[in-house]
């Protein structure tokens, strides 16, 4: 008989679900957040009041749970409900909505939001690297969020919000918001050049790389591919992304943007054709929450 994902005890059993979280974070034993003692130095308290998942480190003296240090820390909400927030937008290819969270879990607004807004900056992927290097292809091309002059009444030129994307060819694709710097001024911070770049015709790709590095089409005469020279991945991507503005959040704020495209780029990198499917694409997500605490003050202003 099939069995609902749902149904398994980390979402039902604060005990389980904190069990779960400390297998994934800490897959060698408990690590104090405070002073990095290892589970050598540290003990499970386990009086009859003492809080779920408690933890004392003999090193520093400091009590401490498996919250502290991510996203969970100052959190009142159980962590069962945090495992199924996770999975939910974890799952959901194109978002899912707050008000959709607020009901499922049967929380406040604010909670919801700031819930999922915690999520996706567990979901922020390292721009410490360059995506890309020798060999292999970068596909690149922008897109714009806002009143398009081909299907609404606006005059002048877009002055809407400005996305460029990277997609390496089997590899990941990195999102960013532009805000002030230009597109060229992107491919400088995230571009490996040593890759092979492939975008459209537009004039601020051209001259980024040394001759025979670049490659573009032309959709201007229509031409979308010519041999393996397109940028249909990144158009791809762009599709989902755009059904999930359209559809599911309505509204992407600049102020938080970065974070919606976080989350977009993570479930693209963990997607099920790299045979990741729903639980292992959380894990991921669980994994990557260390060290990223947000406060609702900084994401509220």
């Amino acid at each position: 008989m099939a069995k609902s994902v749902l149904s398994a005890p980390r979402f039902h059993n604060e005990e389980a679900a904190f069990a779960y979280v400390e297998k994934r974070l800490w897959p060698n034993g408990p690590v104090c957040p405070f002073c990095g003692e290892g589970k050598d130095r540290i003990g499970a308290l386990k009086g009859k009041t003492t809080r779920i998942g408690l933890y004392k480190c003999y090193g520093c003296k400091k009590p401490f749970t498996v919250r502290v240090g991510t996203i969970f820390e100052s959190s009142h909400l159980p962590m069962r409900l945090w495992l199924q927030a996770m999975h939910l937008l974890c799952s959901s290819k194109k978002g899912i909505s707050t008000r959709q969270l607020q009901r499922t879990l049967g929380v406040g607004m604010k909670t919801a939001w700031f819930l999922s807004h915690r999520i996706r900056a567990a979901m922020e992927q390292d721009f410490s690297t360059p995506i890309g290097g020798a060999g292999k292809v970068v596909e690149a091309d922008e897109m714009f969020i806002g009143k398009s002059p081909k299907s609404r009444k606006v005059k002048g030129k877009w002055t809407d919000i400005q996305i460029l994307s990277l997609v390496e060819r089997g590899g990941k694709t990195r999102s960013v918001y532009l805000d002030h710097r230009t597109t060229r001024a992107a491919l400088h911070e995230h571009l490996d050049f040593d890759s092979r770049l492939v975008t459209d015709g537009a004039q601020h790709f051209k001259n980024v790389l040394h001759v025979g590095q670049h490659q573009s089409v032309d959709h201007s005469k229509k031409e979308w591919s010519r041999g393996d020279v397109h940028i249909q991945t990144t158009e791809a991507f762009f599709s989902v992304f755009k059904r999930g503005l359209v559809g599911v959040y309505q509204h992407m704020s600049k102020r938080h943007l970065q974070r919606y495209l976080a989350e977009f780029d993570f479930r693209q990198n963990n997607r099920a054709k790299l045979g990741i499917d729903d639980v292992t694409r959380t894990e991921n997500a669980i994994r990557g929450m260390a060290g990223k605490r947000l406060t609702y003050h900084a994401v509220a202003g």
